[in-house]
């Protein structure tokens, strides 16, 4: 036994709720008294959902509503994101998951868009990831760097879906949102002018 009430189902709805989890790891062992589940060295896997640490212990009831805590070089990978960090708290409502908070010193977070060669990278003490919205709030010493544009800030909102980001601070001096702009080399033109031989 793995998890508890482990789908086993395959189907190709893309309804997470019906997708099934899949758990690799080296030991389990099962909390009767606090209804946990520990794993060591275990990888977490479900549709586009991939997740490895040192650690992880799930707390959860009969339906797989509750809570994953993952500890220890925890790597997360969601569709086109990768989220490195040390610690992360995942929540899930039906076997689905909804919300995930992570720390590191720092924590990473990169995405990589299908449409562009573009990629989005941020980083931050603490990123707390609404999946269902495509939001995530980057705060304490967050930084993010998209295209030729980098953005710090103590605290900042990433809309995925949108690509915008509102960016705050407490208003002090030492505090500011710091934006730096890098002009692509690209759009600077020199011309060079063309010796004649012939004279």
């Amino acid at each position: 036994m793995l998890a508890p009430n482990t789908l086993t189902a395959q189907t190709t709805d893309l309804d997470l709720r019906r997708l099934p989890w899949d758990i690799f790891a080296e030991t389990m062992v099962f909390d009767g008294k606090t209804s946990t589940y520990i794993y060591t060295n275990i990888k977490f896997s479900q549709g586009t959902i991939s997740i490895e640490s040192n650690e992880g212990r799930a707390t959860l009831d009969q339906n797989n509503s509750g809570s994953w805590i993952f500890s220890g070089n925890v790597k997360i990978d969601v569709d086109n994101g990768k989220i490195e960090c040390d610690s992360a708290e995942l929540l899930f409502d039906g076997n689905a998951l909804i919300k995930a908070t992570v720390t590191g010193n720092p924590a990473t977070f990169s995405l990589k868009r299908n449409e562009s060669n573009d990629t989005t990278y941020a980083e931050a003490k603490k990123l707390s990831y609404d999946v269902q919205n495509g939001i995530i709030e980057f705060s304490e010493q967050a930084a993010i760097k998209e295209s030729n544009n980098e953005i710090s800030s103590s605290y900042f909102i990433y809309d995925i879906n949108e690509r915008r980001i509102n960016a705050d601070s407490l208003g002090v001096d030492d505090d500011r949102v710091r934006i730096t702009y890098t002009p692509l080399n690209s759009s600077i033109e020199e011309e060079i002018p063309v010796k004649d031989e012939s004279q």
